[in-house]
């Protein structure tokens, strides 16, 4: 053999160790190098797991408390929105004339219903069921109030109507 053909064997030969170290060795250790990065980031998020676990018990007392002070218990919204009114109407000497389904509009994740009712009463006492709805029981909030005054053919006597538009986000 020639210096030359030496040389091409001993360069062939090189780069077939080097191609099989590589197989055999550092394509194992990187791949072991990526598990353990992997295993790493989720010790890190086990550790924070009891730390996160408190804060949404946290967080679930919290919306039950805010759940219970503005009188929404388990059921739609829809129901707690109509017992709400139905008994202010008793208390109230009210009317409730309708109470339609809920119209839902969903926008990027965001669903917006609007609900669509009328009642019937006295001024004083309708603007106070409108108050005690928006302010206290937080069921969303008054886009659209119109009021009616309409005549009883029978009797002769006026009496108002409000028909409501309610917005609520969920």
């Amino acid at each position: 053999m020639t210096n030359k053909t030496k040389n091409i064997v001993l360069i062939v030969g090189f780069i077939i160790v080097l191609i099989l170290c590589y197989q055999l060795a550092v394509s194992k250790t990187l791949a072991l190098k990526k598990d353990y990065n992997a295993l790493k980031k989720e010790e890190l998020l086990f550790k924070n797991t009891p730390k996160q676990l408190s804060l949404l018990k946290q967080k679930q007392k919290y919306y039950n408390s805010l759940l219970n002070k503005y009188q929404i218990q388990g059921g739609s919204i829809q129901n707690n929105l109509l017992k709400t009114i139905n008994i202010f109407s008793k208390q109230n000497d009210l009317k409730v004339v309708r109470f339609l389904e809920p119209h839902l509009v969903s926008d990027n994740d965001l669903t917006v219903k609007t609900y669509r009712f009328s009642v019937e009463g006295n001024y004083n006492a309708l603007v106070k069921l409108f108050h005690h709805i928006e302010q206290q029981t937080k069921f969303g909030e008054i886009i659209n109030l119109h009021f009616v005054k309409k005549k009883k053919n029978r009797t002769g006597k006026y009496y108002l109507q409000a028909h409501v538009l309610l917005k609520s986000f969920g």
